[in-house]
């Protein structure tokens, strides 16, 4: 009990570090929504889609090979100095590139220059701290890697705060304030307090650069881009399945209503927040984990029990979540223009808990270094959401990117789980873990589709839900909190 102890530790750090400033973050989605049209929030969501991309283009694997190099290498010194000068001399490219090129990419993008200028900035800042963040997580340094998390969305937030709401009313004549104001400049200013957080945050992760030395193993580096290109794939993918359908609502929908129809289903996709938090969380808490468990005999056996219990987990949130999901929408989207897209949040909660699904299941390519097949699983994702939201946006717009979504995440998920057993079989508990997942959707549906709004019927679902895991899981549960 000792490992799970530890995993549950780090995990719960993790977690604060990645929940409590993804929670601090949801404050601005009634920010946003009360001070922007669904026309401007749709923008600045095509915008954020975007960045996902690059983000993944900018770490290009080289976070997941650090981590499998790290550990497996003696000289840990070199596997640090040698990623961590890879991407600074790959993220000044990129910047010198894409200053060079910015008209032609807000052309291409369909975004305005002084928009493409400040996330250009963004990205490079970044780019910066991958491998600062990645060595924190890696020396099993969570409470610094949380504190640091914490106060990059913390000055993100109170600029977006004093920026949207004070600024304007601050701005009198012969105020300071009325220097840095800026009639109709909303959008700039949601960019340019997220660049501050992130200079503040490379400037906290600076002593990391200080550490290294000036060292490039060239044989190590070729052999990190082997390893991690297949995790480059992966994650472009990803970033599809994840983000792409904003990108191809807004060209595939008639323009007059493109970014207004973007703008509400981004708002609602937010209310699947809570699934993805706990996902997110779990998983930066547990792949450390799985590398440096991956030689105990009795790994296979820890796998299948931890992945039993991230599916509990995530099935009581998918429930909870659809229960009180007409509370969460007053205090998240104040604004009823935004309600449009309520539909779609179900099949979105249920496509990322498949997803986190995919995550523990994905252990099997990761330390066996066969990541190649994390890219193939992911492309076959990405192929499924491409092609389904080509055929289904002009017929059912937005509802039609959280079918593709739904799709591709439960398709992956089958995928890792079948190639899985041949390559590295673990015993997972098929049947229970099966039952709590129909379990949860069934109750789901009949809350969101029957039952709506009536909580005397949703709450005893859940009551009943939870009083299932407990009897057929009180056993194992009880040592797991004794220990």
């Amino acid at each position: 009990m000792g490992t799970f102890k530890k995993l549950f530790q780090q995990t719960f750090v993790y977690g604060l570090a990645t929940v409590l400033p993804r929670m601090l973050n949801v404050i601005m989605v009634p920010l946003y929504t009360h001070v922007l049209p669904k026309e401007e929030y749709g923008e600045v969501s095509i915008i954020f889609a975007y960045f996902v991309f690059f983000n993944v283009i900018l770490a290009y694997g080289m976070e997941t090979a650090f981590f499998r190099f790290y550990n497996k290498m003696k000289n840990s010194k070199e596997v640090l100095s040698t990623s961590g000068w890879s991407i600074v001399a790959t993220s000044i490219l990129f910047f010198t590139a894409a200053f060079l090129a910015q008209d032609f990419i807000a052309e291409m993008a369909n975004i305005p220059v002084k928009y493409i200028q400040l996330v250009i900035w963004i990205l490079l800042l970044d780019a910066l701290v991958i491998i600062p963040f990645t060595w924190l997580r890696a020396a099993e340094k969570p409470m610094r890697f949380a504190i640091i998390k914490i106060i990059n969305v913390c000055i993100n937030l109170g600029l977006n705060i004093f920026f949207l709401l004070f600024l304007k009313d601050l701005a009198v004549e012969d105020s300071v304030f009325q220097s840095i104001y800026i009639p109709d400049f909303e959008i700039s200013y949601i960019f340019i307090s997220n660049l501050v957080a992130s200079a503040a945050t490379l400037l906290m992760m600076l002593p990391f650069y200080f550490k290294i030395d000036f060292s490039f193993n060239t044989k190590l580096w070729k052999s990190m881009l082997s390893y991690a290109f297949p995790v480059l794939i992966a994650g472009l993918a990803f970033s599809v399945n994840e983000v792409f359908d904003r990108i191809m609502l807004d060209y595939l929908l008639p323009q007059d209503i493109a970014r207004a129809e973007i703008g509400a289903y981004a708002a609602c996709y937010k209310l699947a927040l809570f699934m993805t938090l706990f996902a997110t969380a779990f998983r930066l808490g547990i792949e450390p984990f799985f590398f440096s468990h991956a030689e105990n005999k009795n790994a296979p056996e820890t796998y299948a029990v931890i992945t039993k219990y991230f599916v509990v987990f995530g099935s009581f949130i998918l429930v909870a979540v659809i229960v009180f999901i007409d509370i969460l929408k007053e205090l998240l989207i104040q604004n009823s223009t935004y309600w449009d897209a309520m539909h779609i949040v179900p099949l979105i909660l249920l496509a990322n808990l498949f997803l986190g699904i995919y995550h523990n299941l994905s252990v099997w390519y990761k330390i066996t270094d066969r990541t190649r097949f994390g890219g193939y699983i992911s492309v076959v994702g990405a192929l499924f959401t491409l092609t389904l939201n080509i055929i289904l946006i002009p017929y059912i717009s937005y509802t039609g990117s959280a079918i593709a979504t739904l799709v591709a995440y439960g398709v992956m998920m089958l995928l890792s789980y079948f190639y899985g057993r041949k390559y590295y079989p673990i015993p997972y508990n098929l049947k229970k873990i099966g039952g709590y997942l129909v379990l949860s959707v069934l109750f789901s549906v009949f809350s969101f589709y029957v039952f709506r709004g009536n909580y005397f019927v949703g709450i005893s679902l859940l009551i009943v839900f939870l009083g299932t895991v407990y009897v057929s899981e009180r056993k194992q549960l009880i040592k797991i909190l004794q220990s």
